[in-house]
Order: structure tokens, then C-alpha cells, then sequence
């Protein structure tokens, strides 16, 4: 996230966080059609994107969010590089750090929060990350590790 808004306030763009948009912890499959046919498909024909923010707290849909064209929109978390995406990709970044320090980052930032969840939430990953080859496909990949 850091890096996608830095990167974002370097070259002018927007950021699409795509934590605003898993439904609920175990949503990740469902995100990258989510993002695709609510946002991706809208905005490469000038349309405004819509899509359902998650509202973590009620564990529920939450208010509708609406991302209107741009010449250049990141998209930032985990399903950003699905295969169903890609077609609508310019550039994907792989970002890597050992499990223990994506571990150790997550619960530092968000604390209590996702430490119920972590375990679900980094099975749901590599599922994803086997099925997709995400990181196959990357055109530059980042080492974050500490």
C-alpha cells in the first residue's frame, strides 16, 4: 500500500486499494471479478466504475464506490494481477517479503484485527497465487524482505 501511493503521488495517478473491496475474509476469489466488470470494464469505455466498498466492522456490503475514468489507475492488494485483470494491465509489480515479515507487518499495522484471520486470509493467498501465476507474469518483482 505504501509503495502503490507513493507511486501513485509520484506519477499523478489513482490508487484502487483493493483491501476497500475483498468481501469480508474469505472474499478473495470473488475480488478480481468484482474489479473487472464494477470498475475495469466501466472505465475503459468512459463509464464511471462502481463498486461495493466492504464495511469490515458489519462484516457486510457497504457503501457503493465510484471510480471514475483515468488515465492511470493503480491497483493495489492481493487479485490486482488475476488473470482476468491482465488484459487491462500496462505494467504489474510483484511485491515479495518473507512470510514472517508480511506477518509481522500486517499485525504491526492493523493489530487485533487480522491476527483471527491470518492464517485464512494467507491460505486464501497462495491458492490464489498457485491458480493465477501471478508472479509469473510480473514485469518487475520487488523485495521487500528485511
Amino acid at each position: 500500500t505504501s509503495l502503490a501511493d507513493g507511486l501513485a503521488e509520484v506519477v499523478g495517478a489513482d490508487v484502487l486499494h483493493l483491501e476497500d473491496l475483498y468481501p469480508g475474509w474469505h472474499g478473495l476469489d470473488a475480488t478480481p471479478a468484482l474489479v473487472r466488470t464494477g470498475v475495469l470494464d466501466r472505465i475503459a469505455t468512459d463509464a464511471i466504475g462502481e463498486v461495493h466498498r466492504w464495511d469490515w466492522e458489519a462484516d457486510r456490503p457497504g457503501p457503493l464506490l465510484h471510480v471514475p475514468p483515468t488515465p492511470l489507475l493503480i491497483l493495489d492488494g492481493v487479485g490486482s494481477g488475476a488473470a482476468s485483470i491482465r488484459p487491462f494491465l500496462s505494467v504489474l509489480l510483484w511485491v515479495e517479503a518473507p512470510l514472517h515479515d508480511r506477518k509481522r507487518r500486517a499485525l504491526a499495522r492493523d493489530g487485533g484485527a487480522y491476527e483471527p484471520f491470518w492464517d485464512t486470509w494467507a491460505a486464501q493467498e497462495a491458492r490464489h497465487f498457485a491458480a493465477e501465476q501471478t508472479r509469473a507474469h510480473a514485469d518487475l518483482i520487488i523485495d521487500t524482505g528485511d
